[in-house]
């Protein structure tokens, strides 16, 4: 019977006379493990594991390559082609972004007076709002550019009356949004009835006077809040006639003591009616977006006015107003804010952005710089066809 080579080989490793005995054994401290490790007996071999029995392998030579060979030859000629490769050198060294600072508190080492210094990007924004404010702008054409309080007085009446309207539009305005605010100025205006036979029919001080407390409430129902804010109106009008000869007081001091009439509304009045800017007119928006933007954090509209004046320039105390407004209710709104349209997200100045909004606005516009670039690519391109031709 033939034998394979394999099992040859094998019986071969494992002949007990070429294989020397194992002189090592193992002490064992169990009663059955002895029979498995016993010593072998007699001149019986012991059986070694196949690891040892297993000759290992030989090392593989490399063979040196001389001096004069071909693959030697080509390696160096090669190295000597290839030149080595350098890093570039920096001509100028990246602008490291500035961080954000919020307005702070600083005190002077020479006087030891305490002044705060502005949001570091506060004019960087505030012109960016500007722009989109402006014609053309994302945020232009909003509610309060043409329905705003200081925009319902009826020109048409006297210079008194109008101050009237001035007040009574901010007083209705409150938790109202300015197109039903403007509506129902619009009806006060144009449908009071008149204090007496033959008298004017509209708003002012007499008919308010003399108008019934449910005929007025009916009248302004479409406002928030309509049966507190005609309580209001019919208090503040006695207030105006016993204690202000008919007209609205002139100082912050006397407004806000009208019912109803706290210091944005009182602010706002000063400024749109007597033309003096004592403060500044802090309403949701404006308390929202600025704290938004990272310039403070405060609490309320009220900490948020003092918090802006401590800084602002006077001058711009009675237009942030109206940018501001303006800006919630065209892009940044409480619900929704479209921040892909807006270039104070797109610029990475405003830390509440949408990132995903922002990303997806940059997209977008990238495109249509793409649009308008291949549109004047063909404009150039046709003079030139007509002249060829």
């Amino acid at each position: 019977m033939r034998s394979s080579r394999v099992s040859l080989d094998t019986a071969r490793l494992f002949d007990p006379t070429v294989i020397a005995a194992s002189t090592s054994t193992r002490r064992t401290t169990r009663s059955l493990s002895r029979f498995a490790y016993a010593p072998v007996s007699g001149n019986a071999r012991a059986t070694p594991d196949i690891e040892d029995a297993v000759p290992p392998p030989a090392a593989k030579r490399r063979r040196k390559l001389s001096s004069e060979s071909p693959v030697k030859l080509i390696k160096e000629e090669l190295l000597e082609d290839t030149e080595p490769i350098r890093a570039p050198a920096l001509t100028t060294t990246p602008k490291r972004k500035q961080p954000r600072k919020p307005a702070r508190k600083a005190v002077d080492p020479d006087t030891g007076e305490t002044t705060v210094a502005p949001p570091s990007d506060w004019e960087e924004v505030y012109g960016i709002v500007r722009k989109m404010r402006a014609p053309g702008g994302a945020a232009y054409g909003a509610a309060v550019d043409t329905m705003g309080c200081e925009r319902l007085a009826d020109r048409g009446c006297s210079e008194k009356d109008q101050r009237f309207h001035t007040l009574i539009a901010l007083m209705l305005s409150s938790q109202t949004k300015d197109t039903v605010n403007a509506v129902v100025m619009k009806r006060l205006q144009t449908e009071l009835p008149p204090y007496k036979p033959g008298a004017p029919a509209g708003l002012n001080l007499d008919n308010i006077l003399a108008v019934d407390p449910d005929t007025l409430n009916k009248m302004i129902w479409a406002v928030g809040f309509h049966n507190n804010k005609t309580k209001y109106i019919k208090k503040a009008a006695e207030i105006l006639r016993d204690e202000w000869d008919g007209d609205i007081p002139d100082t912050i001091e006397g407004l806000t003591a009208l019912p109803g009439v706290g210091p944005k509304m009182g602010y706002l009045c000063l400024s749109a009616a007597w033309g003096r800017t004592e403060g500044i007119g802090v309403d949701v928006h404006v308390h929202r977006i600025t704290n938004m933007w990272g310039w403070h954090k405060t609490k309320n509209p009220e900490e948020t006015r003092l918090a802006l004046q401590a800084w602002l320039p006077r001058d711009r105390w009675r237009e942030i107003n109206g940018l501001l407004v303006g800006l919630g209710q065209a892009v940044c709104v409480p619900v929704g804010q479209r921040c892909g349209s807006c270039d104070v997200g797109l610029g990475g100045l405003c830390r509440a952005a949408d990132r995903k909004k922002v990303a997806l606005g940059r997209a977008e516009r990238e495109v249509v710089k793409r649009q308008e670039e291949h549109r004047r690519e063909l404009e150039d391109i046709k003079p030139a066809k007509e002249e060829e031709l």
